[in-house]
């Protein structure tokens, strides 16, 4: 129950976080969590405004003994990912997160949680309501549209903020002070396709991929997950050219920014091959089971035989060079870095497969720490789509954050991370896309840091975040802000 989640220590932090899952907040729909943040802030009598693309900023005067300390900006996004269970009975547009305690975690049942980015939020909200809490002139910025654009942190304008440093509050390792990050661009591939009538004497069969973890794009790119698309592609490619196989349609993954779980698609062969389909696709089932059985374990792959034939289905041609491309189009790491020990440079995720009546597109996520190796990556995942017959559009591109390993604030907090926790902490850049790439192109004097708790899992239905890990975070928090050096 959300009521025993109200009960964690720190109290106001979690508190917060549960009316905060009961707000729907899915990128792109933000009406309801912009006006619910504004009724906090006005509540508290602080300044709030909401800038023109809907980004909220709650400015708080600094507290007694600490108005001679550089102004902060404390930094979260409203948004976050809905993703459920296809066997998950759950509406996002009106439910609010239906959260429970495991251990040491808590999660939510059969959804993602919200912890991404929900617990910065929160962190936020609890200090800017707190009476007791030591900390500089606050400027509080929630932005939307992190998730599927990074939209509210481009049109955040110059001159909103005059913080001398920024806390990104949207980092998932509680060991972690995060100083760069990786860029990325939408590529969306769409074309038509001739479809022909079914031949007479098919049978009818839907193929699902389910089971798969899925998890974020970026961040869990490099542990060999399955991606749904590309498997369903692989099965679908062996049935096409073993026997004929043809599509009448796939619908696969959901999110650019998750590696998709799941995928569906309709297909027919012709009835004489039936049971030796069938034989052989369960072969390379096998196959495909044994080499994800340590990191897919709860893989399922299922051929259901349906009673009512599709009237169309794509033509052979027209298959031939969409499983083929497909197969060429890459997926996963493309290159590590150089400069970071273990740490992915670039990498694409083939997220979103639909394919029906006519019409086909592709949707990819390309990722980079390197603006030209991410360019270099995009480019030939659209060549390959090109010589399919594809238009292929790329959109929303967003730079990485170049490190900055001598700024003041990373001397500060290194420095009290290992006075609390006995130990060094880990300076990194990660692979996920942060808004500090963004907000450093309108702010390049600002110094910035991101870090968090233990959140594992996001953009999943597994997602969870360590509760004992949520209060370490929120005592150096507050450390951090009592320790922000003079202006």
């Amino acid at each position: 129950m959300n009521t025993d989640i109200q009960n964690l220590e720190p109290k106001s932090l979690w508190s917060y976080f549960a009316n905060l899952n009961a707000v729907p907040r899915a990128s792109k729909k933000e009406e309801r969590v912009i006006a619910f943040m504004v009724e906090f802030g006005n509540g508290l009598g602080l300044p709030t405004t909401v800038d023109e693309v809907g980004n909220v900023l709650i400015k708080k005067s600094a507290t007694a003994g600490m108005e001679n300390r550089k102004t902060v900006v404390l930094q979260s996004h409203l948004d976050m990912v809905h993703q459920k269970n296809n066997d998950t009975e759950f509406d996002f547009d009106t439910q609010g997160i239906e959260m429970f305690i495991d251990g040491d975690w808590v999660k939510a049942k059969g959804t993602t949680l919200g912890a991404d980015n929900g617990i910065g939020v929160a962190t936020i909200m609890a200090i800017l309501a707190s009476t007791d809490i030591p900390h500089p002139a606050i400027e509080a910025l929630f932005t939307i549209d992190e998730e599927t654009g990074m939209t509210g942190a481009m049109g955040l304008q110059p001159g909103v903020l005059s913080g001398d440093i920024l806390l990104n509050l949207d980092t998932e390792e509680d060991d972690e002070l995060d100083i760069g990050c990786a860029g990325g661009v939408d590529v969306t591939a769409k074309a038509e396709y001739p479809e022909e009538d079914t031949p007479e004497n098919s049978v009818a069969y839907t193929i699902t991929v389910k089971g798969l973890k899925g998890g974020h794009s970026g961040m869990d790119i490099h542990k060999g997950l399955g991606n749904a698309n590309k498997i369903m592609n692989r099965l679908i490619f062996n049935g096409f050219d073993g026997f004929g196989l043809q599509v009448a349609s796939i619908n696969g993954g959901s999110l650019r920014n998750a590696i998709p779980r799941e995928s569906v698609a309709e297909v027919i062969i012709a009835g004489v091959y039936d049971e030796a389909f069938i034989f052989d696709m369960q072969q390379i089932v096998r196959e495909i089971k044994e080499e994800y059985a340590v990191t897919e374990p709860e893989m399922q792959i299922l051929f259901e035989r349906k009673e009512e034939v599709p009237a169309k289905v794509m033509t052979p041609a027209a298959q031939f060079y969409l499983v083929r491309a497909l197969y060429t189009a890459h997926n996963g790491v493309y290159k590590m870095s150089a400069a970071f020990d273990d740490l992915v440079e670039t990498s694409n995720n083939i997220a979103k497969v639909r394919v029906g009546n006519g019409e086909l597109q592709i949707q990819c996520l390309t990722r980079s720490s390197v603006e030209s190796s991410k360019f270099d990556l995009a480019n030939s995942l659209r060549s390959a789509f090109e010589l399919m017959g594809c238009e292929v559009e790329f959109s929303g591109s967003y730079p990485g954050w170049a490190p900055n390993p001598n700024s003041s604030i990373l001397k500060v907090m290194r420095e009290l991370y290992q006075k609390i926790n006995g130990e060094e902490p880990r300076v990194v850049a990660c692979h996920a896309g942060l808004e500090c790439g963004i907000l450093g192109t309108h702010y390049p004097e600002m110094e910035m840091i991101s870090f968090g708790p233990n959140i594992k899992g996001a953009h999943s239905p597994e997602e969870k975040v360590q509760i004992s890990s949520v209060q370490k975070y929120w005592n150096f928090v507050l450390q951090t802000l009592e320790n922000i050096p003079v202006k």
